[in-house]
């Protein structure tokens, strides 16, 4: 079996799992607006058979067992253990019964139950080390005109909710890092459009469709708040950790700073967020 994606599974097992675990109320309301607009897209049916690929704290996958309902079945999958213990225990608490599930793995390579009729993901598919190869794996679970729905960032310029704090925390550290890989596994690897619809159809997708989404995501209830919580997820988070506790004050105050302009009269502050919606479809 290829490991091409254990470095990532390190990651959502440790500080960073945790980290999401700690915040996952706050991450839920920042993503809400377009996780809604993915299962809007999706358009899941009472009845059908629904994979989750990176499942998370288990938020989407419990929308969607409530779509589709006791005949139906929605299995969350995710390689964070942390998370989907978060998951397991919030459908346990939403008493969903026979039509949620969840398991621990890596959906490019693991075996999976064939015959879906939908493959769904909020922000779970850009991780993968060989994208196209795992999209293939993941087409071949769908049944004949089987569906798949997801939402992806689109590129860092049109993200100023993630690319504000990290410009800030950068100046503050002195930092200049060299020009990003953008074909790098992480959250805008599949920004670029035309590699997005390349990498589907190399996996053997049809029909497929990318519509442009964009939503303001709520930072915190004020420039000092969302600067901290800046260091937790997203990512500033790394750069923190590699900085060390020592530099923790000095880029809450570059970040508080640099936030302070775009705070709403309540003090809250919210910046864009844009993303593609997107589906296709697995040859009938």
């Amino acid at each position: 079996m290829s490991h091409a994606n254990d470095a990532q599974i390190a990651e959502w097992n440790g500080s960073l799992g945790q980290s999401w675990v700690a915040c996952q109320p706050q991450l839920d309301r920042m993503i809400e607006a377009f996780g809604a607009a993915a299962l809007l897209s999706a358009s899941a049916q009472s009845g059908e058979r629904v994979l989750d690929i990176g499942c998370g704290c288990g938020s989407s996958a419990l929308a969607l067992a409530q779509t589709v309902g006791s005949r139906g079945h929605v299995l969350g999958m995710d390689i964070s253990k942390p998370m989907l213990a978060v998951a397991r225990q919030r459908a346990a608490q939403a008493g969903t019964g026979g039509a949620l599930s969840f398991v621990e793995a890596d959906a490019s390579q693991s075996p999976l139950p064939a015959g879906q009729d939908l493959l769904f993901s909020r922000f779970g598919l850009m991780f993968f080390a060989e994208p196209a190869a795992a999209l293939g794996h993941l087409r071949g679970a769908l049944r004949p005109g089987g569906r798949c729905a997801f939402v992806c960032w689109r590129a860092p310029r049109d993200n100023p909710w993630a690319m504000a704090p990290l410009m800030a925390a950068r100046q503050a550290l002195g930092i200049k890092p060299p020009p990003a890989d953008p074909l790098a596994p992480g959250p805008f690897a599949f920004a670029d459009e035309n590699r997005l619809r390349g990498l589907l159809a190399e996996a053997g997708f049809e029909g497929i469709e990318a519509q442009r989404f964009d939503a303001p995501i709520h930072l915190g209830g004020s420039a000092r708040d969302a600067a901290e919580h800046s260091l937790q997820v997203g990512p500033v988070s790394r750069l923190a950790g590699e900085a060390g506790p020592a530099q923790q004050a000095a880029l809450v105050a570059a970040i508080e700073q640099a936030l302070k302009p775009h705070a709403a009269a309540d003090g809250s502050v919210s910046l864009a967020g844009s993303t593609w919606l997107v589906r296709a479809l697995n040859p009938a």
